[in-house]
């Protein structure tokens, strides 16, 4: 597994489903997050056990990403049919509803291959990458198929980023 951290995040085209719900037959990575930090959350695939409580989650949580400006995307091996097909499938039928983040739709597999992330049964693993606004990883978790995120997690690795960023100081785990 390569460490990405400190290195420029692999752009990337591919047909996603936008968190309005509409098709974007060739959504492209760097020009939607323009500029600003990215969350991009890798799951091995729609219609499993773990993934719609994550995904759930990281929607509960998508308004505090939005206050720090940060753009969500999440990449599976599904197709966008599929990522629409999840959406439109209530929760308590195994759906995630209409999450507000895009959900990226990498069939052709390349995208979990650019970020080293593709397990051998050729989904992804659950990883998680925060990417500056100059494009470059600054953190990059990989956890395997049965263990879950915590996106508390993560929005405290943002603010400590963010928090770096403004005031050039090492920031402390709490």
């Amino acid at each position: 597994m390569a460490v990405l951290v400190g290195k420029p995040a692999a752009d990337f085209t591919c047909p996603a489903i936008m968190p309005d719900g509409s098709l974007a037959p060739a959504f492209h990575f760097a020009e939607a997050i323009g500029g600003q930090y990215a969350l991009l959350f890798f799951y091995p695939l729609d219609f499993s056990a773990l993934c719609p409580a994550e995904l759930i989650a990281l929607d509960k949580h998508i308004a505090a990403f939005t206050e720090r400006k940060v753009a969500v995307v999440a990449v599976s091996i599904d197709s966008h049919c599929s990522h629409q097909a999840w959406r439109n499938t209530p929760v308590a039928q195994g759906g995630i509803g209409p999450v507000r983040f895009t959900l990226a739709s990498d069939l052709t597999q390349q995208i979990c291959r650019d970020y080293d992330v593709q397990s051998p049964a050729g989904m992804a693993y659950r990883a998680a990458f925060i990417i500056d606004p100059r494009g470059v990883v600054r953190s990059q978790l990989v956890n395997d198929l049965p263990l879950s995120r915590n996106i508390g997690e993560l929005l405290r690795t943002i603010d400590a980023l963010q928090s770096h960023a403004v005031h050039s100081e090492a920031c402390s785990g709490n």
